[in-house]
């Protein structure tokens, strides 16, 4: 009995790998306005546990981030707390003197919502900080397979491109600090199907934003 109990454990962990685990949290955001090749999201407000991490390449540096943020939801924390898995992981570059402009990044998780109001401090070699963010409008471009060095800036110009022929041309925000966002949804054992999205903050006072309706999700 016990070795079929273990099997069936090892059997539901995996499906949950695969990405067929349907009650992953993620962050709420309503639509604001959505075309064929981009759409303008409204987050509100939200904490998220943040790994830095200085490197010339973009899945290194995730990895690297993911790594730490890994040890920490698996009971590295003051606590010994462990936290669900969320989506998505994002990573965000920098803009600097770097190759692909970028000199560093942020790696970061969504906390989960009984973790929002309250996160467990991480162990401090983990070198992790908890974030909270404000509401705010996100141009969102959605792309699949994999995450790449060789993509990621291919798809950020192709969101740049669609937002300079829209309502919110020239209305990117800089207070980030950030250059753009790559949000990866997938579990890397998941090969089919992929979701990957490039994120750019976006000023709300933007003329789209004032006029588009709204749709909750």
């Amino acid at each position: 009995m016990g070795s079929r109990r273990l099997s069936i454990t090892l059997i539901s962990s995996a499906v949950c790998l695969l990405g067929l685990c349907n009650a992953i949290e993620s962050p709420e955001y309503a639509v604001v306005h959505s075309e064929s090749e981009f759409e303008i999201r409204l987050y509100g407000q939200s904490s998220w546990m943040s790994a830095p991490v200085r490197d010339i390449s973009f899945e290194k540096a995730t990895r690297n981030g993911y790594h730490r943020l890994s040890q920490y939801i698996q009971g590295a924390n003051l606590n010994f707390s462990r936290l669900s898995m969320t989506v998505p992981v994002l990573t965000s570059i920098v803009p600097g003197a770097g190759p692909l402009h970028s000199s560093a990044y942020f790696v970061r998780f969504y906390l989960p919502v009984k973790f929002q109001a309250n996160p467990p401090s991480p162990l401090p070699e983990l070198n992790l900080k908890p974030v909270a963010w404000d509401g705010h409008c996100v141009a969102v471009r959605k792309f699949s397979g994999f995450a790449r060095d060789g993509n990621i800036v291919k798809e950020a110009e192709k969101l740049a491109t669609s937002l300079s022929r829209s309502p919110w041309a020239n209305h990117t925000s800089s207070e980030s600090g950030y250059a753009y966002s790559i949000a990866q949804y997938s579990s890397p054992f998941k090969f089919i199907g992929r979701v990957n999205e490039v994120w750019v903050d976006i000023d709300e006072s933007g003329e789209g934003y004032k006029s588009s309706g709204v749709a909750a999700y």
